[in-house]
């Protein structure tokens, strides 16, 4: 089987279940940002892991890709769909929550307002909290027009307070600056 199919060239693409819709449909959007979120983070957990310090969140950030992969397949269902498709579920939901958390919970207390910078690898985790913060903005538009899974909305709505703690985690054990808003 070839890659191409040549399906596309006109500027349509199928959703899951077989429905052609505009490449810039909202839908293709929202999935399309969730996987250039999940590539991001896939980045972020590949150069974290060569810092030992860090080491405890590269299973974190796998797993969060593969919550995404099931997110993208979720935005990517087309109407009157009936594909088994995986489900978020509250307890994916909880288990970030959880993550959270913990990370809060080794954080000092700021009172400004953090802006990216510090080292490389907390402003490459900026990059992947605000492009969730997109990637949010995108579903929500979709939900807006369709039947999107909830869990999808509050996973993206999460996922940018875990990164954003993540980032404050990454410049503490890393013994970077916090580069901090001082207005």
């Amino acid at each position: 089987m070839k890659l191409y199919t040549k399906g596309g060239d006109k500027g349509r693409t199928s959703l899951i279940g077989g429905e052609r819709v505009r490449k810039t449909d909202v839908r293709v959007e929202a999935y399309g940002t969730a996987d250039e979120l999940q590539a991001n983070i896939a980045y972020l957990a590949d150069r974290m892991a060569h810092e030992a310090a860090l080491a405890p969140y590269v299973d974190d950030c796998r797993k969060v890709c593969s919550l995404l992969m099931t997110s993208c397949s979720l935005l990517a269902l087309g109407s009157h769909c009936e594909y088994n498709i995986p489900q978020l579920t509250d307890e994916n939901i909880a288990w970030l929550e959880g993550r959270i958390d913990a990370l809060q919970d080794g954080l000092k207390p700021i009172e400004y307002f953090t802006i990216p910078g510090g080292c490389e690898l907390s402003s490459l985790c900026h990059i992947c909290r605000t492009v969730c913060r997109r990637a949010e903005r995108r579903a929500i538009e979709a939900a807006e027009n369709y039947d999107i899974d909830k869990n999808v909305l509050v996973l993206l709505n999460r996922l940018s307070d875990y990164l954003y703690a993540l980032c404050r985690t990454i410049t503490e054990r890393l013994e970077a600056e916090e580069v901090l808003w001082q207005p």
